[in-house]
């Protein structure tokens, strides 16, 4: 039986914003713009598997650690996706403190283009309106969380530019970086304990 071929790792675009800021619709214009194939990965496809509310989660596991383990396999399915050799842009809430630390950690050795995708609380509120799936005020309670590290390589504003526009504006900056990657900024304040 032969091995599968070494291929080099995958970059990842990782879209972080509240519930209701966009991301979805960013990432969908994203993917059309590259040359090379770039999956689309959202951890409410991995949410989605769980059971829902009441159904199997009655027993030992919480509901919250279904939800936190679902959460970090998701991290670990995208490290896995990557090293496979695939390009992958992420739709991704960090809406526990937890998470960006562990995603530092299980994406470290990755090349990562961190998006900050931004909209005002206002905007979020009409937004859930009109989802009528969401409960008004969720996606602006996430925002102290959300955003608290405070460094992107990248942002834009889902209130001022549409999705398209936003994807366009991600995919120059790439193309332009040089410069060192917020996640490697970030996993060395960690690493001193500043983050």
């Amino acid at each position: 039986m032969s091995e599968a071929p070494i291929v080099p790792a995958g970059r990842i675009v990782l879209l972080n914003g509240a519930s209701s800021s966009g991301k979805s619709s960013i990432a969908n214009a994203l993917v059309t713009l590259f040359d090379e194939p770039h999956l689309l990965m959202s951890v409410d496809r991995f949410y989605a598997m769980l059971p829902r509310a009441g159904a199997a989660l009655s027993g030992p596991v919480s509901e919250e650690e279904a939800v936190r383990r679902t959460q970090a396999g998701f991290h670990r399915a995208v490290a896995g996706m990557a090293a496979a050799g695939n390009h992958l842009v992420i739709d991704q809430v960090l809406s526990r403190p937890w998470r960006l630390p562990d995603l530092l950690s299980v994406l470290d050795g990755f090349a990562v283009t961190f998006v900050g995708v931004h909209c005002p609380p206002d905007e979020l509120a009409r937004r859930e309106r009109a989802r009528g799936d969401r409960r008004v005020g969720q996606a602006a309670a996430q925002l102290p969380v959300v955003h608290a590290h405070g460094l992107y390589d990248v942002e834009c504003d889902t209130s001022v530019l549409t999705p398209q526009a936003c994807a366009e504006h991600i995919k120059r900056q790439m193309d332009g970086r040089t410069t060192r990657r917020a996640f490697d900024v970030l996993r060395d304040r960690v690493a001193s304990g500043e983050g």
